[in-house]
């Protein structure tokens, strides 16, 4: 193996989207992304438990950004407000710091129908974690639970024209998403 290098997980999530990328997701095994990481596959099983997971890692961050931007967002905002504001917060904190992970990231769940079955069961986890803030907030679990589901939708639609698309930040993206989402429900 050679010399040990730091970021073991940070070398293996690198190694993994590219090969995905490279040679497809069904077709890359574990060993591959552990020798392009120059780890062992011992060492890819501490930090990962199979490889899809490699795809998801930072999730636990994201929900711990979500839960402080909701908190932070004025006293006086609506559910839905709030969780635009959370979401504005992980656009810029997290997704537009791994635009390029991200962008690579969403082209390889789009290929692979399992994954993305696996990222709606995180924008689940997603929407849970902002209810919760949101009830936090003294919002009713029922209205806390349809704002933070409505915030997912909003964010699914903006993030795929950002992974797709040549916009720079999500957050523009994702307020446009919010203002047609406010229209699409006006009465």
């Amino acid at each position: 193996m050679g010399r040990w290098e730091p970021n073991a997980p940070g070398r293996l999530t690198v190694a993994a989207l590219d090969l995905y990328v490279e040679r497809g997701y069904e077709q890359t095994t574990v060993a591959e992304i552990a020798a392009r990481a120059g780890v062992t596959e011992r060492t890819f099983f501490r930090h990962f438990t199979d490889k899809r997971e490699v795809l998801f890692d930072g999730s636990s961050g994201l929900i711990e950004l979500l839960v402080d931007g909701t908190a932070s967002a004025p006293t006086d905002a609506s559910p839905l407000e709030a969780v635009q504001v959370a979401l504005e917060v992980a656009a810029e904190r997290f997704f537009e710091q791994r635009a390029d992970f991200a962008r690579k990231r969403q082209r390889v769940l789009a290929a692979n129908p399992p994954l993305a079955e696996r990222e709606l069961m995180k924008l689940t986890t997603f929407a849970a974690a902002i209810s919760g803030a949101l009830r936090d907030r003294g919002v009713p679990a029922a209205a806390a639970q349809m704002a933070a589901e409505a915030g997912m939708v909003a964010l699914r639609v903006a993030f795929s024209r950002w992974a797709e698309g040549e916009e720079e930040h999500l957050t523009p993206l994702l307020r446009e998403a919010f203002a047609d989402l406010r229209a699409a429900l006006a009465p």
